[in-house]
């Protein structure tokens, strides 16, 4: 009898344990999409459940409201493709309608990429961006064909949009953003 229930609680305990760890890993929750950017709307709101709560944590975000800040993820390029650090891909499109916003890249371990000069993310105060416009190119190298972010090493690369106080229509519904097109230079693999 107690070797019976033993192994049923440890079965119940990996289950349990294993279905937190997928959710937890792979998402779930609230996500919309938007091209190839994902936002997780309950993200920073009060009407997180727990799940989602443990994701910011574990991503380490400080998440505020979608009144204040709507954060967008993408980890393919427009083709579905998965990002890499070692490629180039150029990032464009009508700047979105925000007091303010931002482009980071992260390596696929959620950390910023090391850079001695300290540029870490593209935003609408950067110098070299067309008005109105998001143009810039991620990779291990320069390029000429607008401002760069670093992505040095071999690791996956995760692209992150920011919207600070983010425009009436957007803060309504995630999904209305014009999502910011991302496409490889070159092929790379």
């Amino acid at each position: 009898m107690f070797a019976s229930r033993f192994w049923f609680c440890l079965s119940a305990l990996v289950v349990g344990l294993g279905s937190a760890w997928c959710v937890l890993r792979f998402g779930g929750g609230a996500t919309i999409a938007a091209g190839a950017w994902q936002s997780q709307v309950l993200a920073g709101s009060v009407n997180a459940d727990p799940y989602t709560r443990a994701r910011v944590a574990l991503g380490g975000l400080l998440a505020l409201g979608p009144e204040e800040t709507i954060y967008y993820v993408a980890s393919t390029d427009d083709s579905g493709k998965p990002l890499l650090a070692r490629c180039h891909y150029r990032v464009t499109g009508p700047a979105p309608a925000a007091r303010w916003w931002s482009v980071t890249a992260y390596a696929d371990d959620r950390f910023l990429f090391p850079d001695s000069q300290n540029r870490y993310s593209i935003n609408n105060a950067s110098p070299g961006l067309p008005p109105g416009q998001v143009m810039l190119v991620t990779g291990p190298t320069p390029s000429a064909a607008g401002p760069w972010l670093p992505t040095p090493g071999n690791s996956g690369l995760l692209l992150v949009l920011r919207l600070y106080q983010p425009g009436p229509v957007v803060r309504a519904s995630v999904a209305a953003l014009t999502p910011l097109h991302i496409q490889a230079e070159e092929p790379c693999s």
